[in-house]
């Protein structure tokens, strides 16, 4: 799907502040509250628009964020490793990587006992050759 201007608009208002209103997104592409609310259908439909989602203050942020950079044992790959990551609420995403890394492993959790211990799962997943933590220190910037 190509985006025009008014709907790239619209995206970076919504990026901005998914809680806005139908009436202020409007008045930010310059369009009618309908045809903006036919323009976000149309994006949702076409799967451009995905999710609203809630970012969250820092005081609510995981104490602790990493990922785990993992190489899968030879004829092993992500379909078998993937489901078991799956059920581990602290696992936030799974990235497939080409190269060395097979599997990028993003971490959200409350301590580094609980990191070790997410880790130490992950290792023992079968399938999974090495597993190296790395520990987010900043977040300088993100676009999701």
């Amino acid at each position: 799907m190509v985006l025009d201007e008014k709907d790239k608009i619209l995206i970076a208002a919504l990026r901005k502040n998914a809680r806005e209103s139908l009436v202020g997104l409007a008045r930010s592409v310059g369009l009618s509250r309908s045809a903006t609310q036919e323009r976000m259908r149309r994006l949702e439909r076409e799967g451009v628009i995905r999710a609203y989602t809630v970012e969250l203050a820092s005081a609510q942020d995981p104490a602790v964020r990493a990922m785990i950079a993992v190489a899968f044992e030879p004829g092993f790959r992500c379909k078998q490793v993937v489901p078991h990551l799956a059920g581990i609420p602290e696992v936030v995403a799974c990235h497939s990587l080409t190269g060395s890394i097979d599997l990028m492993v993003n971490v959200a959790c409350d301590s580094n006992a609980t990191l070790n211990r997410i880790r130490d799962i992950v290792a023992s997943v079968r399938g999974v050759a090495t597993a190296t933590t790395h520990i987010v220190l900043a977040t300088e910037w993100a676009r999701e």
